[in-house]
């Protein structure tokens, strides 16, 4: 199967932040904001796929920064690895006062979706091709991020999680 790399599905989303969607402090309210991240993602892993995907799961978003009315939202997603049916995006958003030009970092998190066709079946996707050493942590991250979420959702005995139990185990000899 071919190989894609993380560049291929790389995408950006821009929004603004206005009344509708801020809470009673006049901040963005996070079910808007993880709506806007769920579009960014989904388009990251059907760019790497070439098929339709649906959202599988969404790992711990913790809102670092409140975003302001008014403020600019980029939203920047890309797919770190392919497994059999399903890739993880990782998302990273930004917060920018446009008329002070201030930025600053809001959130990051990463979403799972399986890859679908026509009929609703599962297909398979293809792998990912790391280009940096940043793309090639993060890809070492995704399985044992992936074999905690089938932890977390009840898919995964712990004892099964090879590479998540060989992290604490290195970190074990070291102390």
């Amino acid at each position: 199967m071919l190989k894609k790399t993380s560049a291929e599905s790389y995408t950006i989303m821009n929004e603004l932040v206005l009344p509708n969607d801020t809470n009673t402090f006049g901040n963005l309210m996070g079910g808007r904001l993880l709506y806007w991240m769920d579009i960014c993602a989904a388009m990251a892993a059907q760019k790497h796929c070439g098929h339709v995907v649906v959202t599988a799961s969404v790992d711990n978003v913790s809102f670092k920064h409140p975003i302001k009315l008014g403020d600019a939202v980029k939203i920047e997603g890309k797919v770190t690895r392919g497994f059999n049916t399903s890739v993880e995006v990782r998302l990273d958003v930004w917060a920018q006062d446009l008329p002070s030009g201030t930025k600053i970092k809001s959130n990051e998190a990463y979403y799972t979706f399986v890859a679908i066709d026509k009929a609703g079946n599962t297909i398979n996707v293809p792998e990912l091709a790391p280009e940096t050493e940043h793309e090639q942590k993060l890809y070492d991250g995704a399985l044992r991020r992936r074999q905690l979420r089938l932890i977390l959702g009840g898919k995964m005995q712990p004892d099964d999680a090879t590479e998540l139990k060989a992290l604490f185990m290195e970190s074990q000899k070291e102390a």
